[in-house]
């Protein structure tokens, strides 16, 4: 019998969260808020990695002889990919931040546009200062990286009044949707008030927002970045917001964690999320229900979704 390693702290927690325990597989419990792992590392063969621990939790790879399958909770697997072991496939959480990201990206939108942030500093001093703002209606939107939360964004801004949203993705489709090459970016960039980046972080993708870019975009813009800090030139983008001719609204930055003295921070018109685009009450329930059924899957021997790195 095959054994996995689950993230919950025991039995019936698994077992009220996964709605049943998969025939035919043994489980294995640790703690996701604690770096202690179960002693069975001789006998793991299904590991679904803790949320947001980073690649330290694959360290220990080499020394699992029965690994088979490693299954993320983010999106991202880049950073795993070194730790993997040969012959073992690694499956992403592809869909299960759909929801939470979409959301936070909407949400920082409307506070870069409407001055929240501005406000709540105001409140904490008492002061009641008047501030025009920038709603979403009326704004060509521009969606870089039009997977599935790229999708989610736009289903969110119906409702928003938005003047036009543009779509571009690795591989251009006719549609419908259209959907644009990235290639056609310098075109698209001056016809866009709201950018949107949710691209995959890959070799090709990295600082493709850069100095060129950024200039491209109309005074007053904002840039909205969901994905990875890699994907912006960070030198470029302080260089561009220290003119105060464009904002930016960011849940990712590179490096990641900014540290406190960065320039980045004191830019006029940026406004930064600690990296919590899936860090909602919605990423549960949708990880335990991509969990559960890859778990099936494995058991059964049928395919399993999401791999990113077949063996």
């Amino acid at each position: 019998m095959s054994l996995a390693w689950v993230p919950y702290a025991d039995r019936a927690e698994a077992e009220r969260r996964l709605k049943s325990s998969p025939a035919g597989l043994e489980l294995d419990f640790y703690r996701a808020d604690t770096d202690a792992l179960p002693a069975t590392i001789d006998e793991v063969a299904f590991y679904v990695l803790p949320y947001m621990k980073g690649p330290a939790v694959l360290e220990q790879a080499a020394d699992m002889p029965k690994l088979q399958v490693v299954q993320t909770l983010t999106a991202g697997y880049e950073e795993f990919l070194p730790l993997l072991p040969p012959g073992v496939t690694l499956c992403n959480a592809a869909g299960v931040h759909d929801t939470s990201t979409a959301e936070l990206a909407i949400a920082l939108t409307l506070a870069s546009g409407r001055h929240l942030d501005e406000f709540a500093r105001n409140q904490s001093e008492g002061a009641w200062r008047f501030a025009f703002g920038r709603a979403l209606a009326d704004q060509r939107v521009l969606i870089i990286g039009y997977g599935r939360i790229g999708e989610a964004i736009e289903r969110r801004l119906q409702g928003f009044e938005v003047a036009s949203v543009t779509r571009v993705a690795r591989r251009p489709r006719s549609g419908p949707p259209q959907v644009h090459a990235i290639e056609d970016l310098p075109e698209l960039l001056p016809q866009t008030d709201v950018a949107f980046v949710i691209a995959p972080h890959t070799p090709q993708t990295e600082r493709m927002i850069g100095a060129r870019e950024l200039a491209l975009l109309p005074d007053d813009a904002l840039l909205v970045n969901v994905a990875r800090g890699k994907l912006v030139d960070t030198d470029a983008l302080v260089a561009e917001l220290s003119t105060g001719r464009i904002r930016a609204a960011l849940d990712v930055t590179d490096p990641e964690p900014l540290p406190a003295g960065h320039p980045l921070w004191r830019q006029p018109g940026v406004l930064i999320s600690p990296h919590v685009g899936g860090a909602s009450s919605a990423f549960a329930p949708r990880a335990d229900r991509l969990i559960a059924a890859q778990l099936n899957r494995f058991v059964a021997g049928q395919p399993l979704d999401n791999i990113v790195r077949a063996p």
